[in-house]
């Protein structure tokens, strides 16, 4: 539920790269083209094939021979085959709630004319910067067994169940209010994409705003509704935070079984089956995904499109009915947020009793954490480590990009689909492939044990971000005019000369815009912390996963909020770096 990155999200591809006759051969007499081949090999070998061949043998060979006692296992545990019942069960309801929920926002911020269309659109927008394990905590801790609605319902009603939010329905609707955001960023440029002069035609032509929306909007967005469903089905076949923190005994997935599995040397051969074909379905759905795209009918839009205008309601009624359930949804979004930020400046003791007055009122959270090497080490931990491996993964890829847009051979084929694994893969998968690898010496990392280590989740966050960044540094090098490069190489600049002094300042914005997501979509991970972490440096998705776990953490709420507090406004913060001062500038150019 974390800011997955996906291929979507990915932002816009680079063109379609042309083999050149003789660029393997070109490469490899290049002394910088062999260091970034040698590299690249090494390291794919070491963290992206030879993990996945590790827990392949494990599973299906753990004494040398094949065997499939891992299946036998699987087959006869009530608990893993109903966790594998029960994602198909998340994945497939998410696939129509949240397109119903996201779908609607679309239309309601980008299609009909509703008043305060922007204050609509931001509380809608709050999923970007709040998700993963803090969205689950926070719910925890607003609707939970000990949180603060469920408190205040049980001085009315002291027989009220304390679990009555947990279970399927409770992960279903947290889900689905959490993951609507790709429709937001796709579904929405989809939209706003629509040629405004087919729809004035369609009009004069007598249809209705309802005919046009089902007859020419809805299927212009079919192919980008059919990408998120896909995303979205992935979403909740893998979740991990939200069954893990309300999904109680009786509504277990696939990943929190994983974790329990894991955590038994004597069990990790059903984890490892679990994850291989938790992995095994997220290649096939992208599969089936990539095939419709090529076999698709797809809409096309004006080369030079008007942009769409919002419309008008045909009826009374039907602006009535979509304002209340806009703002009803936008109340559904914002409310948590809110709750966060209140929450961090109030007493615990107020949070348990249900009623919150003005004495409750207090900076004693902040002080903690602010002031607290224990309470705030947490958030150094994973600044540190989200700001490290953001670092490495975008400067070590920039050559690698260079290299594979420079040269483009079946050499840079086969290196760009082998550092594309991640993207096939769960992290859960992953992470587990690398700590069951890594608890023995390899030769490929000079014989240490990298298991129990600090360095282990840093080497996982960087793979996990590697195609992200990949795919977006070749867009930017493929943007980058010949030209300067003959013009530097004719005044006499070698290769190395050429990229930091002409190439790199061009693509810079780029590399931090980069390197200010994957900071932002690292800071609360708890998929890959969970089964990585060192615990002398707890990262803080750790930390407040540990913070909803029994009556004993109340007081851990407040310093929980402050870290969500935080965290918001550094995402937040990024966001508007990286997208909010263009956008503004261009406003106050125009």
């Amino acid at each position: 539920m974390s800011a997955p990155t996906t291929p979507l999200e990915a932002g816009p591809a680079a063109p379609a790269p042309v083999r050149r006759p003789g660029a393997t051969r070109q490469m490899l007499r290049s002394p910088l083209g062999v260091v970034v081949v040698v590299v690249v090999l090494w390291f794919s070998a070491a963290f992206l094939v030879l993990p996945n061949l590790s827990l392949l043998q494990t599973t299906f060979a753990p004494e040398g021979r094949l065997t499939l006692t891992a299946f036998d296992r699987l087959l006869s545990s009530e608990r893993a085959l109903r966790s594998l019942r029960n994602s198909v069960l998340l994945a497939a309801t998410l696939a129509v709630t949240v397109n119903v929920v996201g779908i609607f926002i679309v239309l309601v911020t980008g299609w009909f004319r509703v008043r305060a269309r922007r204050v609509l659109w931001l509380g809608f927008a709050t999923t970007f910067i709040y998700g993963g394990i803090v969205l689950a905590a926070g719910y925890s801790f607003i609707y939970g067994r000990y949180g603060f609605v469920t408190n205040a319902l049980a001085r009315s009603w002291p027989d009220l169940d304390r679990d009555w939010f947990s279970g399927f329905v409770a992960v279903v609707l947290v889900m689905t209010f959490a993951t609507t955001t790709n429709h937001m960023l796709f579904l929405s440029a989809a939209l706003a994409s629509i040629d405004h002069q087919s729809i004035e035609a369609a009009r004069l032509m007598g249809a209705s705003t309802a005919t046009i929306l089902r007859r020419i909007v809805l299927p212009a967005l079919r192919p980008m509704v059919f990408a998120v469903t896909v995303l979205t089905f992935l979403t909740g076949l893998g979740a991990l935070t939200a069954p893990l923190v309300l999904g109680g005994e009786d509504f277990q997935t696939v990943a929190p079984m994983i974790l329990t599995f894991a955590r038994s040397t004597s069990s990790r051969d059903v984890a490892a089956l679990l994850a291989v074909l938790l992995g095994l379905a997220t290649i096939a759905l992208l599969a089936v995904m990539n095939r419709v795209e090529r076999g698709g009918t797809y809409f096309a839009v004006a080369k030079v499109a008007v942009p769409i205008a919002p419309q008008a309601f045909q009826t009374r009624w039907g602006a009535v009915v979509v304002q209340v359930l806009a703002w009803a949804l936008w109340a559904v979004y914002v409310f948590p947020v809110l709750c966060a930020v209140v929450f961090s400046f109030v007493d615990a003791r107020a949070i348990m009793s249900g009623s919150i007055g003005a004495e409750d009122l207090t900076l004693e959270h902040w002080t903690t954490v602010l002031t607290s090497a224990d309470a705030l080490g947490p958030f150094v931990v994973s600044v540190v480590y989200s700001g490290l491996a953001s670092l490495v993964v975008v400067f070590g890829l920039v050559l690698v990009a260079r290299s594979l847009s420079r040269w483009r051979g079946w050499l840079s084929s086969v290196i760009e689909y082998v550092l594309h694994i991640p993207w096939i893969l769960p992290t859960i998968l992953i992470a587990l492939g690398l700590v069951m690898t890594y608890d023995e010496p390899r030769l490929l990392v000079v014989g240490q044990v990298l298991t129990g280590t600090v360095v282990l989740l840093g080497v996982a966050y960087v793979v996990v971000k590697i195609p992200f960044t990949l795919r977006l540094l070749k867009a930017a090098f493929a943007a980058v005019p010949d030209e300067l490069e003959d013009a530097a190489r004719i005044l006499g600049a070698g290769q190395l000369t050429t990229v930091r002094r002409v190439v790199l300042p061009l693509i810079a914005p780029t590399m931090a815009a980069v390197t200010a997501l994957n900071f932002t979509s690292l800071l609360d991970d708890y998929d890959a912390a969970v089964f990585l972490y060192h615990p002398l440096f707890e990262p803080l998705g750790i930390a407040i996963k540990q913070s909803t776990e029994g009556e004993a953490n109340v007081q851990s709420m407040g310093i929980t909020f402050v870290y969500t507090v935080l965290l918001m406004l550094v995402q937040g913060l990024v966001l508007w770096l990286v997208y909010g001062r263009g956008s503004t500038g261009a406003r106050r150019r125009g």
